[in-house]
């Protein structure tokens, strides 16, 4: 097995398939040899860095220069730029929050599942002795999911980045990874709303009085429609957060001292209350997280590894392709104000 040390880092490693750089190295360089030694806890990326003395954070933070003093190192600086973008994406990301399932594909043709029970197949009857067992019937979509590349393209010069600190360029990396996260969540927010293309857009609940707004008897309503999932999710629009957080009944002690302790925001219903500002119509949408949606993932954060190793950074790409498809219709609702 190959010490980190001596491992030749190369352009062509970027072409793994589906494989990251990183995944690469580990396969050169697996973290398990490391346990016991001052090497543990960082993975087959992370010793590169140490093997270069490349420094990207903290107190001391190196200049983008010290990525190119060697071409090994060069070969590095590609997949720094995509870890820090999917960390940007990671940083206040709530799409773990509104979806069931994350599919990777190789591809860019990906057809989902889905079931739709009738309301005599949710009732799971008593089978009499020798009697047929109901069945539930799974099967393929008849659209694709539709898949959207979102990405941001880096316009600067190798020269006007050199001797800037690593830990300020990954601010600005971080930056690029929320705005492909936001442009995702509008995505899901819109596959929940209007559908996936397969006839299956959520049933849109009117309010009992529209003259009083959004009241908590509004809520047990499209807590009781959603049934027999269970409402453990709510997307709200920032209108929508405003007269939420205004009932009475969110001003609970308990989910008062929740929201000032950690600034998570739970209903009295016991679902997680999301601000979701993508949602531009007003309609707040109530899930069940559990089976509502699927996210498909073609391939990891894409950046143009030729030009940012060969120090060509004017209108280095950067992207990720997703979409998402709904798995049970019927376990989302949106309630319209």
């Amino acid at each position: 097995m190959a010490n980190f040390d001596t491992i030749t880092i190369e352009k062509g490693m970027y072409q793994s398939g589906s494989k990251s750089l990183t995944d690469v190295l580990e396969t050169l360089d697996p973290s398990e040899q490391y346990k016991g030694t001052s090497l543990e806890g960082l993975d087959a990326f992370g010793r590169q860095l140490k093997r270069f003395d490349i420094k990207v954070s903290g107190k001391g933070s190196d200049c983008v220069e010290k990525f190119f003093q060697t071409s090994n190192s060069a070969a590095l600086f590609p997949e720094y730029v995509s870890r820090a973008v999917k960390q940007g994406m990671e940083q206040a990301d709530i799409i773990p929050d509104i979806v069931a399932t994350v599919t990777n594909i190789d591809g860019m043709d990906y057809r989902s599942v889905a079931s739709v029970p009738s309301e005599d197949d949710k009732s799971l009857k008593v089978v009499s002795e020798g009697a047929a067992i109901p069945q539930t019937v799974v099967k393929t979509q008849e659209n694709l999911v539709k898949l959207h590349k979102r990405g941001r393209m880096l316009v600067s010069s190798y020269e006007a980045l050199r001797f800037q600190r690593l830990d300020l360029f990954t601010v600005t990396l971080n930056q690029i990874g929320a705005y492909i996260r936001r442009a995702q969540l509008n995505d899901a927010v819109d596959v929940l709303l209007n559908g996936d293309g397969n006839n299956n857009p959520c049933e849109v609940i009117s309010l009992d009085d529209s003259d009083a707004g959004i009241t908590y008897a509004d809520l047990l309503k499209l807590w009781a429609k959603l049934s027999p999932y269970e409402l453990n999710t709510i997307l709200a629009p920032t209108s929508a957060m405003k007269k939420l957080l205004s009932l009475d009944e969110m001003k609970d002690s308990n989910a008062g001292l929740n929201f000032q302790g950690t600034g998570k925001m739970i209903t009295p219903l016991g679902a997680n209350l999301l601000h979701a500002p993508s949602i531009t119509t007003d309609k707040i949408i109530g899930i069940d997280k559990n089976c509502a949606l699927e996210m498909v993932q073609a391939g990891d954060v894409v950046t143009d590894y030729d030009k940012l190793i060969d120090r060509q950074l004017e209108r280095a790409a950067i992207s990720c392709t997703a979409g998402f498809a709904k798995i049970f219709n019927e376990s989302a609702k949106a309630l319209s104000y």
